[in-house]
């Protein structure tokens, strides 16, 4: 089956009633529309705001939250930042999901590290003709500019060319925001 572990991760998360999206490199897969590499885990986001629902939803899930590295478990008490990550574990199944908590604002999707890097929920969240949901690729991009691996320089550049001009132009103006210099905006001027 195509995707087969985000057709899985979809079936989990039938019922949830907030937003939730696949990130990562998953998330750049399925904007491409076919699977480009293997993928160690796999990644969901949802909003810090729904946190506590989704601890909710997942009764079955083991969770931890990512502190300086560590993990550690999460009782369910509000995460602020800086702390962005969890890690849930099916004790019945023992499927695993990492799961990030991105920012918003009304109708808006603000950058963690700047909040000054916004767009509208409706162009950070696509999805596939499946319904798979995921993370516009242009914003996973902006993540993994930060420190970038092999994996993430091969996402960029089997993206870049599949960008529109509005897409390209966010990805540009925000990388030159953050990381001055990085490798990829002489792909995007």
């Amino acid at each position: 089956m195509k995707f087969a572990p985000c057709q899985r991760i979809n079936a989990v998360m039938t019922h949830y009633q907030k937003p939730w999206f696949f990130a990562g490199g998953w998330a750049i897969d399925l904007y491409l529309g076919s699977e480009t590499r293997d993928h160690e885990d796999i990644e969901i986001a949802i909003f810090r705001t729904d946190q506590r629902c989704l601890k909710n939803f997942l009764v079955d899930w083991e969770f931890k939250k990512a502190i300086r590295g560590k993990l550690e478990p999460w009782y369910g008490e509000f995460l602020s930042l800086p702390v962005h990550e969890l890690h849930a574990l099916n004790r019945t199944t023992g499927e695993s999901i990492e799961v990030l908590l991105n920012e918003s604002s009304e109708n808006e999707w603000l950058f963690r590290r700047d909040r000054t890097i916004t767009t509208p929920l409706t162009a950070a969240i696509s999805q596939t003709h499946t319904g798979l949901p995921y993370l516009s690729p242009e914003i996973v991009l902006l993540f993994k500019a930060k420190h970038t691996r092999d994996k993430d320089h091969q996402d960029f550049i089997l993206v870049k060319d599949n960008l529109d001009d509005e897409q390209k132009s966010w990805l540009c103006h925000s990388i030159q925001s953050q990381h001055p210099g990085h490798e990829w905006l002489s792909y995007l001027l």
